[in-house]
């Protein structure tokens, strides 16, 4: 079981006749020498801390530490019926800023691919299966393939904000969830790929310039944008829509631009939006231990 890039993956799981996910599954198991009973229950367990993570921060009213984020997906959800997006994209775009609002007032998440980008898989996901009405097994597949593609883009470019700014975590993670999305609908390998296209190339660039150096300001709020970008990647990869740009070549691209971007704008808050006259105030009113 190997493979180096997604053009693997779809080619094995096309010459097997398997689906990604089942190929990630055997792999998973042969890497971990687990029985694939366990690996599902594993798997299961990270989805039940996910809709747990939703719920309670669609819900959350409490403010972060610093007092910079909190209670957005609230009023994002109470929103749902008056939004131009529907309901759906709407309710993902809480989910995900919900969650990672959990994660500032550290409550239970979990990263994927990271911390700082935690919101974006399960509420896209979360969001879609409440409207489809998709099983748990479903869902449970989708991750894996989700899985799968996270664990290429680590091997071959990177998943860190620090290594390679936020291109590297929420635009990952909107890959990912995109390819998810595409499993959920019944898409094909090759609709798998041309998704993860879609969604990372058009987040190329994307700098980690985190206000205070908290995962707080704009990480909430990208993560509700980078869902969005996931389920309209999946969309147009559903629809036949294709990327010029290989997947592979777009994961490469993200890597050699994360290596020529300055380290001011990998999760060092020394440029961008941390260095904006409000986020220097911001940050000077925290760390000198007055009220905002």
């Amino acid at each position: 079981m190997n493979f180096k890039c997604i053009e693997d993956l779809v080619q094995q799981s096309e010459l097997k006749k398997l689906p990604i996910y089942e190929l990630i599954l055997q792999y998973e198991s042969e890497k971990s020498q687990m029985e694939r009973a366990d690996i599902l229950s594993a798997m299961k367990k990270n989805w039940q801390v996910m809709k747990a993570s939703a719920e309670k921060g669609i819900a959350n009213q409490e403010k972060s530490n610093s007092g910079l984020v909190g209670g957005d997906a609230k009023k994002v959800s109470e929103y749902l019926e008056q939004g131009y997006m529907g309901k759906t994209v709407l309710k993902a775009a809480a989910y995900a800023i919900g969650i990672s609002e959990v994660n500032a007032v550290m409550g239970k998440i979990v990263a994927c691919p990271t911390a700082g980008s935690c919101g974006i898989l399960p509420a896209a996901i979360l969001a879609v299966a409440e409207q489809k009405k998709f099983t748990e097994e479903q869902i449970l597949n989708a991750l894996f393939t989700a899985a799968g593609i996270g664990m290429v883009i680590a091997q071959n470019a990177s998943i860190s904000g620090a290594e390679g700014g936020c291109q590297a975590e929420c635009g990952s993670a909107a890959a990912m969830t995109a390819a998810a999305l595409v499993e959920l609908a019944g898409g094909s390998p090759e609709q798998v790929a041309q998704s993860v296209a879609l969604a990372l190339k058009n987040l190329l660039g994307l700098v980690c310039d985190p206000v205070a150096g908290l995962v707080e300001v704009p990480c909430v709020k990208r993560n509700g944008f980078a869902s969005i970008y996931a389920m309209l990647a999946a969309d147009m990869a559903m629809a036949g829509v294709q990327s010029m740009i290989p997947v592979d070549e777009v994961i490469d691209a993200m890597y050699q631009i994360g290596n020529v971007l300055p380290k001011s704008l990998r999760e060092t808050a020394e440029a961008g939006l941390a260095a904006s006259p409000t986020a220097r105030r911001l940050e000077n009113t925290l760390y000198g231990k007055t009220e905002l």
